[in-house]
């Protein structure tokens, strides 16, 4: 496969001027290609049009909200998304991860902090990378996760959508079968750099990640809770 060598595409929805020109300046100056949608209509229209390799979305917009619309681009896309937000509440954070976004940033922010996160997620999204020929696919319980493709197919071989995190998440995991992990482990191994308090973002998404691969996500058999540890994957994991 040969490298990508095209600049990135980011997609900015925010509906302040100020704010949407900041970003889509700082962005344009690191080198990659930026699009400002003002609202979610807009941001449907240029999806439907182009593709992107990261969308910046603001949690207050008018018409649907951006909780809705990252819930929605979820259902139908991998894309990594950043939310950007000025509630202050852990809770409102939280739930912009359980529906599906790999990262937040809240209000007042720094351009700089913006692209050092745009850039932690396509580089964990494998953008412009070469591909190792050496990450062999790894199969557990009939699953099979390719590291290279950063695809996963359950065991009727169905692709099952994964974000960023999610797939990072779990191939640390396979990786490391067997033994328990902390959260700020995790963090280091998946480089993700997660916003906020290191211990709900975490859960956050591995409960994400339960809902896909477990049978019963409630009673979890292969991505278990180790009380005041972390997690530890059980299944078997070989390589294909």
């Amino acid at each position: 496969m040969q490298p990508i060598t095209e600049s990135p595409k980011i997609l900015i929805v925010e509906d302040d001027p100020e704010i949407g020109k900041l970003l889509a300046q700082a962005i344009q100056d690191n080198g990659m290609v930026v699009t400002v949608a003002e609202d979610g209509k807009v941001m449907q229209s240029l999806l439907r049009t182009n593709t992107y390799d990261l969308i910046v979305l603001d949690i207050m917009l008018p018409g649907e909200d951006g909780l809705s619309i990252c819930r929605r681009i979820r259902s139908e896309k991998t894309i990594p998304i950043i939310l950007i937000t000025a509630l202050g509440e852990e809770v409102d954070r939280i739930v912009g991860l359980e529906v599906g976004a790999d990262d937040y940033i809240t209000k007042p922010f720094s351009p700089r902090e913006v692209i050092a996160r745009i850039r932690s997620l396509l580089r964990r999204a494998s953008y412009g990378m070469v591909t190792n020929s050496s990450q062999r696919k790894l199969r557990f319980d009939g699953w099979q996760i390719d590291p290279v493709r950063r695809q996963l197919h359950d065991p009727r071989n169905v692709r099952v959508a994964l974000t960023t995190t999610e797939f990072d998440l779990l191939l640390a995991f396979c990786r490391n079968t067997g033994r328990i992990i902390t959260r700020e482990e995790l963090l280091s191994l998946t480089h993700s750099g997660l916003a906020g308090p290191i211990e709900r973002s975490v859960d956050v998404h591995i409960s994400r990640l339960r809902q896909k691969i477990e049978a019963d996500p409630k009673e979890p058999a292969l991505l278990q809770t180790v009380r005041l540890g972390g997690y530890t994957f059980t299944a078997q994991v070989e390589e294909v």
